[in-house]
């Protein structure tokens, strides 16, 4: 797929992070970029810069989820691309004994259910509104409608202490990567998954600093976290390459996680 300004995408989870990153990377090249995100101060903000539009979206709603593609819509016609970088993260053992007390509590399944909501079931319900507004496109000279690119994690395979629930959400995403691919082929739409290893986002920032140290030390090479940048560097090839389908694709300095 040629990325310019005949092609509008829609990035969720794209107010920060990976997201705010592969907005600007695919703006770069004149795409009309529509942002999904809770955060409308930051999505608005960025919008403006990139010359995109901003639609507060919850992707665990499927209201929420339709208003927010109608609006993308209005401002930019049908999208051609769907990346899906909005998730959320969880820190729960599946039964621990508090440290104090010494009492024993099993993981709340609110909390699990909640996770699962909004990684996987989020992502799949964006994949189903999106797709299903792609195949009411022409077909371009090279047979495609669009293409889907996901975010799952290294976690989906080397999950640690206390990502039951995490891990299994973007197991769930990789698990469903090559389903999809095979459901829409037909109708010229690729879908691929990429597994991101510990970047430098809002979510690791959110942690203690020794914590991001541990992780930079535990990268073979480079040793460090990554840039979001480089996350949409593989977006974009993953976009432009017309044979990637069907792929779940790590990028992560060869790190692998160790178990807490």
């Amino acid at each position: 797929m040629k990325l310019d300004h005949n092609v509008a995408a829609v990035v969720t989870g794209g107010s920060s992070g990976l997201g705010a990153a592969t907005a600007v990377r695919l703006a770069s090249h004149g795409v009309k970029v529509a942002l999904f995100d809770l955060d409308a101060e930051a999505g608005e903000s960025l919008a403006r810069q990139i010359g995109g539009v901003f639609c507060r979206a919850d992707v665990g709603s499927d209201k929420s989820v339709e208003e927010a593609f109608s609006r993308a819509r209005e401002a930019h016609g049908q999208e051609r691309v769907l990346i899906n970088c909005a998730g959320i993260v969880s820190a729960h053992k599946t039964a621990a004994r508090d440290k104090l007390t010494g009492v024993i509590r099993p993981h709340q399944m609110a909390d699990y259910e909640q996770v699962i909501r909004i990684n996987l079931f989020g992502t799949f319900r964006c994949i189903a509104q999106s797709t299903a507004g792609m195949l009411t496109l022409a077909l371009q000279p090279n047979g495609e409608r669009g293409a889907v690119v996901n975010t799952a994690s290294i976690a989906a395979d080397e999950g640690q202490m206390g990502q039951a629930a995490y891990s299994a959400s973007k197991a769930g995403v990789a698990g469903m990567t090559l389903p999809i691919a095979r459901d829409l082929a037909s109708e010229g739409i690729r879908v691929n998954t990429i597994k991101p290893g510990f970047f430098d986002t809002p979510m690791l920032r959110s942690g203690p600093e020794h914590v991001r140290r541990a992780l930079e030390d535990s990268v073979p090479f480079p040793s460090r976290v990554g840039d979001p940048d480089e996350y949409a560097q593989l977006v974009e090839f993953l976009l432009t390459n017309g044979y990637m389908n069907g792929e779940c694709v790590r990028i992560d300095g060869a790190a692998r996680m160790t178990p807490r």
